[in-house]
């Protein structure tokens, strides 16, 4: 897109994520004037590990990573946030900063909104105080079966749990990633990535090129993938209301 297209397009409808679409019309319109239109390039840091976060989330399209880092410099993903929910819950659950550091894993955008609104609005005990505490319960949900995942279930269970949940929070079957990212994000080598990544489109559940993984069989791969990633699907569904529809 040019420069000119970019300025003149429209911007995205804040509704597009789950979580401000659901809240109430009234809500809603008391949070507009304080959301603002972010870019989420590939690869930028919302916040490092420790940090004090001062803006809150909702991305709109794009996959936000929380990554917990080792000294030795290894890393691994804990949990993936897309228009589902929410990035930077330490505002409002009061401990400031988390150990984990958020990445952008997919591009796109996001509506941020300044820690004093958010807990101004969160004092309020209303709508978005719920909703957030639900999306809350749901990402803990997902970091303990990740966990449970990674320990218990082959690497092409586990390949295939990443890339449904990733397309789950994206328009399309297609994931622009390297290996090299996915192999950080799993916390496992390269050469494992590659390995798993060949055998899965051996089964002709993916195809592969240079940046690009495309899931081409999705129904085969929900029979593939471990019970992890039903689990935190059915409980997303659970905890989070369905997104509302607006005139």
């Amino acid at each position: 897109m040019s420069k000119k297209d970019s300025e003149s397009a429209s911007p995205p409808d804040p509704t597009a994520n789950r979580i401000l679409a659901s809240l109430p019309d009234k809500d809603l319109a008391r949070l507009l004037p304080d959301l603002e239109l972010v870019e989420m390039p590939i690869g930028w840091t919302l916040s490092e590990s420790g940090d004090h976060v001062n803006f809150l989330h909702f991305p709109v399209a794009g996959i936000v990573s929380l990554l917990y880092s080792l000294e030795d410099g290894s890393s691994s993903e804990t949990a993936l946030v897309g228009k589902e929910g929410m990035v930077g819950i330490s505002i409002f659950m009061g401990g400031e900063s988390m150990p984990t550091s958020t990445e952008v894993q997919s591009a796109g955008q996001a509506y941020r909104l300044s820690r004093k609104v958010m807990q101004n609005e969160f004092g309020l005990g209303g709508h978005l105080q719920a909703l957030a505490l639900l999306f809350t319960q749901a990402m803990i949900s997902q970091t303990a079966q990740n966990a449970v995942c990674n320990q218990h279930h082959e690497l092409a269970q586990q390949m295939c749990r990443w890339l449904l949940m990733s397309i789950d929070r994206l328009d399309g079957c297609e994931l622009a990633v390297t290996q090299e990212r996915v192999a950080k994000l799993l916390g496992v080598r390269r050469e494992s990535v590659t390995q798993t990544l060949g055998l899965l489109e051996k089964e002709g559940l993916i195809e592969r090129s240079r940046g690009l993984i495309t899931v081409v069989k999705r129904s085969k791969m929900e029979k593939r993938v471990c019970e992890c990633y039903g689990v935190v699907k059915e409980e997303y569904d659970r905890l989070l209301p369905a997104r509302k529809r607006r005139n």
